[in-house]
């Protein structure tokens, strides 16, 4: 499948998977950005991205980026929706810097990647009871 991408600067690269098994494509900074100390930075990415139908685009860290710079995405991953593609939309990776120090992010470096994950939207039917037990909450597997 060929996915639709524009560069906000062509002086970068287009992200690319890095092995033949990548799942995760590396997304690479535009610019220079400082993090402050316990605060949330956008860090640009140099992408739009047109997602396909049916899809969604997940943004998450490189698993070297916590260790490295101290920054983790504060809700987890980045959700991006198949809408998000305007001529100024250009992908930003929300982080949180976790250490007392800033932090700085270089342009060209990648600090995150991409995940393009089936997503499809259903209709909802409200019930006045569900077909399953209650299962007893968080960790309730591990009884």
């Amino acid at each position: 499948m060929k996915i639709r991408i524009k560069r906000v600067d062509s002086a970068l690269a287009l992200p690319q998977y890095h092995t033949a098994g990548a799942v995760g494509f590396d997304l690479i900074v535009r610019e220079t950005t400082i993090i402050a100390p316990h605060e949330i930075g956008l860090v640009p990415s140099n992408v739009v991205v047109e997602t396909p139908k049916g899809y969604m685009l997940m943004i998450a860290l490189r698993s070297s980026t916590p260790r490295k710079k101290n920054l983790i995405i504060p809700h987890g991953l980045g959700v991006i929706d198949q809408d998000y593609c305007g001529p100024d939309d250009e992908l930003k990776v929300q982080v949180y810097n976790i250490s007392n120090e800033p932090v700085t992010v270089e342009r060209g470096e990648r600090i995150a990647q991409g995940i393009f994950v089936r997503a499809d939207q259903f209709e909802f039917e409200e019930v006045s009871e569900l077909s399953s037990k209650s299962r007893g909450g968080f960790g309730s597997t591990g009884h």
